[in-house]
């Protein structure tokens, strides 16, 4: 029995303007994916940039969140294209990857997610779980089609060359990322700046011109929301590691006061 070429249902979401409200994954735990898969958020960021993934856990976490109504996302730690292969070979089908400056550089990327002689991704498809083992019918022909590429831009470079890097083909997406955009402005851990902010907006509205979607994350809930007014499509509002640790402050507070404070 062949199977089917599983939906890139974020990417259509995206194409059709419909906005999609993401939770980052940084604990590295496929039974934290799995608790969060089922909260209601539009995708989880498997992050393997600034988190402790790998291979494995990324397996593991795509696994644990396939049987639920979210989309998986995988950030790398860089755009090479062994790395991208081998988290495309494990069944990611979008990508956010870092540090993107030029469109050169994106073009690079788009090229690492494609078979020849559309790209120079390397083939297989027996010992690959996004072929499902070589059961999905089609899939040399059928995959590149729901392949998305979010770059994410964050650096001054960077927004110099966002017009260009929005424009190349088969990048779907750029996503800001706001901490690295500020140190790079001269505003370490200033990402809160006005200047940083304007800038931000500025290239949202920059990459909706060029007809792709704009994304970022934010922990400030009237922030994203001002985000989303600025026409976003894709903002992730909450870390899996900064809720906990929120959660079991608040909580450890609650039974910590002094008497009669």
């Amino acid at each position: 029995m062949k199977l089917q070429m599983p939906v890139n249902q974020f990417k259509q979401a995206l194409y059709r303007g419909r906005p999609q409200i993401g939770l980052w994954l940084g604990m590295g735990s496929g039974a934290c994916a799995e608790m969060l898969a089922a909260t209601g958020f539009d995708c989880l960021v498997i992050d393997a940039e600034h988190s402790p993934n790998d291979a494995q856990s990324v397996l593991a976490q795509l696994q644990a969140i396939a049987p639920y109504p979210v989309h998986p996302i995988v950030r790398p730690v860089h755009g090479a294209v062994e790395l991208i292969k081998q988290y495309l070979d494990l069944g990611a089908q979008t990508l956010i990857v870092p540090m993107i400056e030029t469109p050169e550089e994106a073009a690079r990327v788009v090229a690492a997610t494609r078979y020849p002689t559309r790209g120079v991704r390397g083939v297989a498809s027996a010992t690959t779980r996004a072929s499902r083992w070589g059961q999905i019918e089609r899939y040399f022909e059928r995959c590149d089609d729901e392949m998305c590429v979010m770059v994410q831009v964050e650096s001054v470079k960077g927004l110099e060359n966002l017009r260009s890097i929005a424009q190349v083909p088969g990048v779907d997406g750029v996503f800001f990322g706001p901490a690295d955009l500020a140190a790079s402005m001269g505003m370490l851990g200033r990402g809160a700046d006005p200047k940083v902010q304007a800038a931000i907006g500025e290239g949202i509205a920059a990459v909706r011109e060029a007809g792709k979607a704009a994304g970022t994350l934010t922990l400030d809930v009237a922030l994203a929301r001002e985000y989303l007014a600025m026409g976003a499509l894709f903002v992730a509002v909450g870390v899996d590691m900064t809720l906990l640790v929120k959660a079991a402050t608040e909580l450890a507070r609650e039974f910590k006061r002094e008497p009669g404070a």
